[in-house]
């Protein structure tokens, strides 16, 4: 592991996600004491979409911006919002030069799918749809995201691609949860990881899929798609200790396979989340990194 970042292992709370609420108090406790981005460059407001139900969205208007990206939080499908996105969301903007969009979707598992998808499908309806009032180019929108968040950025180009929606240009996922059915080599092996591990996945897809029968839907985990054609490039980050790592990566090479043109970046010595660690050099290159990628994707 990264030295920097194994410097701070021993202070990571012991948490799961057998009690969401509780989760979710831990979880926006260290979000407050991550700094946030400099806005001096930006504006941010917050707006509602009319959906049923409605989505409250966070709106990061860096000065110039033209393209987009309708953004999605990690939490396990269970825990956060826009003020626990706060921090990432504002350096995605600030890195990227794009209008960051983000989604205050619905959570489970008051909430199972596709509640929270749906919510982020008619955010990005919005976007495109009201794309003149925003102030940006309706042919440079991208969807991106954090781990379950970057779930919900693949299953929009999956629906969005399958249904005729709004042009995606670009997909930004970072340490993705796209396999509820857990059997790569990672998701299989490791069960202590800092963070995130195998028995906190397992949750986070329990609470997540609900007490419905038969398998999950390609909607609901990307990796069960058979056919990724025609679906928009890509940027996948993997994190090295982490139980997504290996989905990530094979969705990356099956991409490839499809014809999708795909950026795969794998972290040594990372942990899943472990960007959040803002001192450390590689935490730093990683943020960066999301930013620099963003905007040559979404450049004229």
């Amino acid at each position: 592991m990264d030295p920097e970042l194994e410097a701070f292992v021993p202070f990571f709370p012991k948490t799961d996600l057998g009690d969401p609420v509780a989760a979710r108090k831990s979880f926006a406790q260290l979000a407050s004491a991550i700094p946030a981005a400099d806005a001096a460059d930006m504006e941010v407001e917050d707006r509602t979409v009319a959906a049923d139900p409605d989505v409250a969205v966070r709106v990061y208007r860096p000065h110039g911006a033209e393209g987009a990206v309708v953004w999605m939080h990690g939490g396990g499908f269970t825990m956060g919002d826009l003020d626990t996105e706060h921090p990432w969301a504002g350096r995605v903007a600030a890195g990227s030069g794009a209008v960051v969009i983000s989604v205050d979707y619905r959570l489970a598992p008051e909430h199972p799918f596709p509640a929270a998808l749906d919510d982020a499908y008619a955010v990005l309806s919005w976007a495109a749809g009201n794309a003149a009032g925003l102030g940006i180019d309706p042919a440079r929108i991208a969807v991106g995201g954090h781990s379950a968040g970057a779930n919900l950025a693949a299953a929009l180009a999956l629906r969005a691609r399958d249904h005729h929606g709004p042009a995606i240009r670009f997909q930004l996922l970072n340490q993705p949860g796209l396999d509820d059915r857990q059997d790569s080599w990672s998701a299989r092996n490791f069960t202590d990881t800092p963070w995130f591990h195998r028995d906190k996945a397992t949750a986070g897809w329990r609470h997540y899929l609900g007490p419905g029968t038969g398998p999950a839907t390609p909607y609901a985990a990307p990796a069960r798609a058979t056919d990724l054609s025609g679906l928009p490039p890509a940027y996948i980050s993997t994190a090295e200790f982490d139980p997504n790592r290996d989905e990530g990566l094979d969705y990356g090479l099956r991409l490839l396979r499809a014809g999708v043109p795909v950026e795969i970046h794998q972290w040594p010595g990372t942990f899943h989340g472990s960007q959040a660690l803002l001192s450390a050099a590689v935490s730093q290159r990683q943020n960066a990194e999301l930013g620099a990628v963003l905007r040559r994707a979404l450049a004229g």
